[in-house]
């Protein structure tokens, strides 16, 4: 009969008895009759139909439907069925003696316990019922008591026996165990049904222990099993039980526990399975940590439960059995107490790198202490006995003439340790080491975080205590001492560098022709304060600022300071003629020689003759034979990235130049990775940021790969007082308004079909080289694929000569040249492939527009860029990004057009800045031309993702391709 759900109905649970699997459940829907009461119209639900009834279930029911579910014969038997059987025959075939197999029939019985285990708790509060032979499943009810029956045990011992029985109590009534209609419905934990009442027991009990007092009201021990029995079953017992002893003697110990953390060495090669370890973790030297409580005599591991808690004596047939109540409460307490303190004992046992065990030791010492926790070494691997105790280090930098003193004081307990050999050992990596009692102390990691840039940085002066440290530093000292780290005392002039606005003003020089702005002057205050203290500095002011005209209004006041000196500057040959233009402007005093050419005078005292030498990066690599033999004021190296690649001949080239002063200008210090910054910060202030080695080890890995927040902090602070950044946004208030747009073209249908013949095509190829040549192969596979990708994106013809269609950005982008043109407005037209600039230069060819173009071939750039600004006819500049993307002053132009995205955003924005900067009177606004549905788009949304550790510019296509995992290139082929 159906039940209605729209009509009253309840829930019920039905327990019945299988021909082969035994006891069972089920779950029925009930209808209600008028009166409420349940009629004979039921239905069996499952979970498959359980929704039709949702009303009337909660969220017990539904697990006990679902577990149910899982007890009927087809679910059941359903893993251990090899071929075709009906499940009815299958149970019928291993239940027949015949045909019998016990191992499935255990195993049934086992996955059906575990169901029962389940069901029966969520019962408590349900109806259940016994179902009738007609299948009523109602026939009659079964009362689930909720409250737990406890058990007592009462043993007698005389000469030649034992016996025992249990007591029970439910409910503060005795009650007693029908040994005739009892039945087990459940044996761990025990259930027990009787007189249609379902029974559970405290403390889980094991229903083995109840079976026997089924059948009969004692259990008998002969005298010759009493050691075995005793020693066995009476202990364990006693563990979880009340025990009432006549003829042999319990005693119960009651006491708070001492508490002890015990730590011992684990061999580097040892498995960590116990201590979860974690994923990618270099296997090292192990500490293991072992939660322990000591009650009187006994001491017991955190993780021994049980039968571990009673001991037994035994004399002759005298049995004496100690028991200790352990306080479970307190012990919780002191195992969370640990775990609050970053010690996360699991299992009563963990385990973590020694030089951080150590760490967490003196970290925590004292309030251990205060907890009464001991500190306790255990049975070490190794043999060694380790320091437990104090590590303590104290640090004072102090200024002095040429150097900062470094001072410490180093204790390990009552051991003062050298300073000098503390250094040695972790700038070796050396993390343990012996005091003079033979003990061995090891060095908290700690210590590794805090100090390891200090100490790889300090120089031994040879005294035993005292090293050195380079005044350029400064910074790290004071990052320090903002952590508490290091006392630092420093005079009140360098205190300047602190604070920037604090430095002092310097007048300028009447030598210089110009008039600075208020952030121009500040930045000229900031060279003349480096100056002084011989410090060396990059100017890294966004582009358009005029780094120009502090760095020439800093060599005015040189010339009238230090006429007989000369100073050199060395930059892109591109910008050459630019600086000649702003040196005559702004210093006119200034002898300047330009020593480029192939006709060049390569006598070096010819310098002396001069105020200021401009050469470039190709020329200083060429004749560094020659111009090292002169010592120059200055060597300002100008777009210094160019030496980014510190194994470079240009990097290599230029740190062979002797001056007085070195300073670097720069839109765009970092541009692929902190190495870049390693490489310049390294030439204006050698040794700064420690060997390139020392710098990979402390930072690069760090912040690039692990992307360590706190590295990219430390590594801000020690240069911050060396780099000067002014954003426009910042400080050029009076500059004009930049609008960005996202322009996103359509491709042609002919353009589409190309893109996905090549996109098909490399996709294909990749997985190939995965499966041929390994992972690492794909990686300049995908790169050459991109290339091609984004060049189609732009037009097919970059790609097939032969394409006769026509590209969907083309004609987006000559539309709005033609209508920019039309309204008399200036556009810079970007693009990184000068192919692509040939197609834009063809169209306006063809309808006879002038424009003026400047790719890597150019040879009269000036002109070129003079014909922009100044011919009104002239309304278009076509740029290459290598050839024009620094460098230019292209203030007449109104719009930029970006024709295909850079994986660099920083070049983008360099792009920009040709227009966007001081002198520029006019609203610059950008468009950014994306093809839909092309690597375009992806790049740029990979990109947001990808570079955006602590700003930091990592944009290359080789970083770019470094970072992209299995996901990233599925996605950009997709």
């Amino acid at each position: 009969m159906i039940v209605n759900p729209d009509q009253p109905f309840q829930i019920v649970y039905s327990l019945y008895s299988h021909e082969y699997l035994g006891l069972l459940f089920e779950s029925y829907a009930v209808q209600l009759d008028e009166q409420g009461r349940l009629s004979l119209a039921n239905q069996n639900i499952s979970f498959q139909n359980a929704d039709e009834f949702d009303s009337g279930l909660d969220e017990r029911d539904y697990k006990l439907i679902k577990l149910m579910d899982k007890m009927a014969q087809e679910v059941i038997v359903k893993p251990y069925i090899k071929r075709n059987i009906r499940p009815k025959d299958f149970l019928r075939k291993i239940y027949d003696p015949k045909t019998e197999d016990k191992v499935i029939q255990e195993r049934l019985e086992r996955d059906l316990e575990v169901l029962r285990s389940k069901i029966l708790p969520l019962l408590i509060g349900k109806r259940l019922f016994e179902m009738a032979n007609d299948k009523n499943p109602i026939y009659k009810e079964i009362r689930v008591h909720p409250e737990p029956v406890t058990i007592h045990f009462h043993f007698f011992k005389n000469d030649g026996h034992t016996q025992y029985k249990p007591t029970f109590r439910h409910a503060g009534e005795k009650l007693e165990i029908d040994n005739r209609n009892g039945v087990l419905l459940c044996h761990e934990p025990a259930w027990l049904l009787m007189q249609d009442q379902l029974f559970h027991f405290d403390k889980n009990l094991d229903g083995k222990k109840l079976i026997p007092f089924l059948r009969k009201k004692f259990v008998v021990i002969e005298k010759r099993f009493e050691p075995a029995y005793y020693s066995k079953f009476i202990t364990s017992l006693l563990a979880h039980y009340d025990v009432f002893a006549h003829g042999f003697e319990v005693i119960v110990e009651r006491s708070s526990p001492e508490v002890l953390v015990g730590i011992s060495d684990l061999p580097s090669s040892e498995t960590q399975d116990l201590f979860e370890k974690r994923e990618g973790e270099i296997p090292q030297s192990q500490i293991a940590f072992e939660l322990r409580f000591r009650y009187g005599q006994n001491e017991f591991r955190a993780d021994q439960t049980g039968a571990h808690n009673v001991r037994m004596e035994q004399d002759g047939d005298n049995y004496t059995f100690y028991k200790v109540i352990r306080s479970e409460q307190k012990e919780r307490y002191f195992g969370k107490l640990l775990n609050d303190l970053g010690l996360p004992i699991r299992r009563g046992r963990v385990s973590m790198p020694k030089t951080e065990a150590f760490d967490w030791i003196t970290e925590n010492e004292d309030l251990l202490e205060s907890e009464g926790v001991k500190i306790i070494q255990i049975d070490s691997n190794s043999g060694r006995t380790y320091h437990i105790g104090k590590a303590q280090i104290s640090i004072e930098v102090n200024e002095s003439i040429d150097w900062f003193d470094v001072n410490a004081q180093i204790k390990f307990g009552l051991y003062l340790v050298s300073f000098a050999k503390l250094r040695k050992l972790m700038i070796a990596g050396k993390t343990e080491f012996e005091l003079p009692n033979g003990e061995i102390a090891v060095i908290p990691s700690s210590w590794f975080v805090n100090y390891s840039e200090l100490f790889s940085l300090m120089e031994d002066r040879g005294q035993e205590n005292t090293l050195v440290m380079r005044k350029h530093h400064i910074a790290l000292a004071e990052d320090l001492e903002k952590g508490n780290l290091v006392s630092l005392t420093l005079s009140r002039k360098l205190e300047g560098l602190k604070d920037f606005k604090k430095i002092e003003q310097y007048e300028i020089s009447p030598l210089f022709e110009g008039v600075l702005r208020p952030y121009q002057k500040e930045g000229y205050n900031w060279l003349r304060f480096l100056n002084e203290y011989k410090f060396g500095g990059c100017l890294a002011d966004d582009m358009g600022l005029g780094k120009t005209v502090q760095t020439l209004a800093l060599l005015a006041h040189e010339k009238q300071e230090n006429p007989d000196l000369t100073s050199l500057l060395v930059m892109p040959t591109s910008l050459i003629y630019n600086w000649q233009l702003e040196a005559k402007k702004f210093t006119p005093s200034l002898k300047i020689l330009v020593y480029t050419g192939t006709n060049r005078n390569k006598d070096p005292w010819q310098f002396g003759d001069f105020d200021l030498v401009l050469t470039s990066y190709g020329i200083t690599r060429l004749d560094v034979d020659i111009l090292e033999q002169f010592y120059f004021n200055y060597v300002i190296l100008d777009e210094s990235q160019a030496i980014k690649n510190p194994s470079s001949n240009i990097a290599t080239a230029v740190n062979r130049l002797k001056c007085k002063h070195k300073l670097i200008l720069t839109g765009t210090p970092v541009e692929n990775g902190t190495m870049d910054l390693w490489s310049q910060m390294n030439f204006v202030n050698t040794g700064l940021l420690g060997s390139q080695a020392t710098f990979k080890k402390n930072f690069l890995f760090a912040i690039e790969k692990q992307k360590d927040m706190d590295k990219a902090q430390r590594l801000a602070a020690m240069i911050k007082p060396f780099i000067l950044r002014r954003l426009k946004s910042q400080v050029a208030t009076d500059l004009p308004e930049k609008i960005t747009n996202v322009k996103y073209s359509g491709m042609t249908s002919e353009q589409e079909e190309v893109y996905e013949e090549v996109k098909n095509y490399y996709r294909e190829k990749i997985i190939n080289d995965i499966q041929e040549l390994g992972g690492g192969s794909q990686k300049f596979t995908l790169l050459r694929g991109l290339t091609q990708l984004r060049q189609i994106a732009n037009h097919p013809k970059l790609v097939k000569d032969d394409f006769e269609g026509e590209s969907g950005k083309l004609e987006d982008v000559t539309y709005m040249l033609q209508s920019s043109i039309s309204e008399g407005h200036k556009v810079l037209v970007f693009s990184q492939f000068v192919r692509h600039l040939s197609i834009v230069r063809e169209y306006l060819d063809s309808r006879d527009v002038p424009y003026s173009y400047l790719d890597g071939a150019t040879k009269d750039r000036q002109a070129q860029v003079e014909n922009f600004q100044e011919n009104e006819d002239v309304k278009v500049f076509l740029i290459s990004l290598k050839a024009g993307g620094v460098g230019l002053n292209l203030t007449k132009a109104e719009y930029v057009f970006l024709l295909d995205p850079w994986w660099n955003p920083a070049v983008e924005a360099q792009a920009i800045d040709r227009a966007h900067r001081i002198g520029q009177k006019n609203k610059v606004i950008i468009y950014k031309f994306i093809t839909k549905g092309t690597v375009e788009e992806k790049i740029m949304a990979l990109q947001d993702r990808k570079l955006a550790l602590a700003g930091e510019l990592i944009g290359s296509e080789e970083s770019f391709m470094k970072s992209l995992d299995q996901e990233d290139i599925s996605a950009l082929l997709d």
